[in-house]
């Protein structure tokens, strides 16, 4: 019989494959963007827009749905989101037109925050509390892991098969980690006293305001210049369009460098964690529009660019979820609407200068400004709740303090 080691490790596996089928999702639209746009017959500016569009969708559905399902069973709820995200992708490669494939990106975008809000939480509670970090990690590592495997070999198979072809993908991934889920992941009970209310009162706490805020502004830098990377490569760096997997994989593996780091630095500090990945992006992204023209800084900018994901997105998962209380799973999902707002707002303000005819690496230089700002009111955030701190409720929480015991 296989040991609680092996049960905890093969459920972090389940979960991880979902977020392994939402990476792809997410990131296999900026790789074949071209095509896509020469598909619906729209210019890349305007087909940036659908990026926005399932952006909009984790905004929406991560604290809607969140909220009005913390009492349902968390394993039953992860595999409900997860086989919803399959849908939306199944509904993206039947869409005929512009406005069809916007409202296809949507949909398949509301599950996102809630699969990853609920499947943390499930990941954390787990585990002992010094390891929560590395738990929640874990799940992180597949939504990684797709942008080293998943995003690169989905774009490979756009080009050769079809743009669609790279959404079927998708949904046979969904499909599998609902069956993983099932096999391995733990029962584990919602929270039969949470209330819409209850959920949703974490939003009066300043420190999940200021770290949404800051994950909404602030990673906005690296989505401003990733969402046109499939341009870049071909219009600025002068490669063939056989050399965007190439860079996607060099993002991915990026990733997985910066989810694995990040784990541990969050074990270690969250918050300068989080400080010294927003400085690091501000100063990564105008070398990258300064060296775009040369295939091997490029390269490397990209990896660097990945790690910074990484580490910032996770970071930012566990502070909300720290600062959210009682409503933890709020807490973590709402770090993935933020994100994809920022997610929608890169890709917004980078088509933006596009279409101003400032360049495919202008985008870069808007998201220096996004992580500069990003990093203020990260910054304020802390300053304020340093000056505010009188009481124990007055400030984030221990991740341990409001997990339950799966089983």
């Amino acid at each position: 019989m296989p040991d609680r080691t092996s049960h905890v490790s093969l459920a972090l596996l389940a979960l991880a494959t979902g977020g392994f089928a939402i990476g792809t999702t997410e990131f296999v639209t900026m790789g074949l963007l071209p095509d896509i746009a020469r598909g619906i017959g729209e210019s890349i500016p305007t087909t940036g827009h659908l990026i926005t569009a399932y952006a909009f969708g984790v905004v929406v559905g991560a604290p809607v749905i969140v909220s009005l399902a913390a009492r349902l069973p968390r394993r039953a709820l992860v595999v409900a989101m997860i086989l919803a995200l399959g849908l939306g992708n199944a509904v993206t490669a039947l869409a005929g037109g512009y406005w069809e494939m916007m409202a296809a990106r949507f949909v398949a975008g509301l599950p996102h925050g809630a699969y990853f809000g609920t499947a943390s939480l499930i990941a954390a509670s787990m585990v002992s509390p010094q390891q929560r970090g590395r738990a929640v990690a874990s799940v992180m590592t597949g939504l990684s892991v797709a942008t080293v495997a998943g995003v690169p070999a989905s774009a490979w198979l756009g080009q050769h098969l079809g743009w669609r072809s790279a959404y079927w993908a998708v949904l046979a991934v969904t499909v599998l980690t609902a069956a993983l889920i099932l096999a391995f992941v733990p029962s584990s009970p919602g929270d039969r006293s949470a209330t819409v209310r209850s959920e949703l009162s974490a939003l009066r706490k300043p420190q999940v305001l200021f770290a949404t805020a800051a994950g909404m502004v602030g990673f906005g830098g690296l989505f401003a210049m990733y969402s046109f990377i499939a341009p870049v490569v071909t219009d600025v760096t002068d490669l063939s369009r056989a050399a965007i997997p190439g860079f996607l994989l060099a993002f991915g593996v990026g990733s997985v460098v910066g989810t694995m780091l990040a784990g541990r630095l969050g074990d270690w500090n969250i918050e300068r964690t989080v400080l010294g990945g927003f400085v690091a992006t501000l100063v990564i992204l105008p070398l990258f529009a300064w060296l775009a023209p040369y295939a091997v800084p490029a390269v490397v900018g990209v990896f660097l660019i990945g790690i910074l994901g990484g580490v910032l997105s996770l970071n930012l998962t566990l502070r909300l979820m720290s600062a959210a209380g009682d409503a933890q799973m709020l807490g973590a999902a709402l770090n993935h609407s933020a994100l994809n707002v920022a997610n929608g707002l890169g890709a917004w303000l980078g088509s933006v200068v596009i279409a101003a005819g400032l360049g495919y690496r202008a985008p870069s230089l808007v998201g220096a400004a996004l992580a500069l700002a990003g990093l203020a009111v990260f910054a304020l955030g802390l300053t304020v709740d340093r000056r505010t701190r009188r009481a124990p409720d007055d400030h984030p929480r221990d991740l341990a303090d409001c997990l339950p015991v799966a089983g």
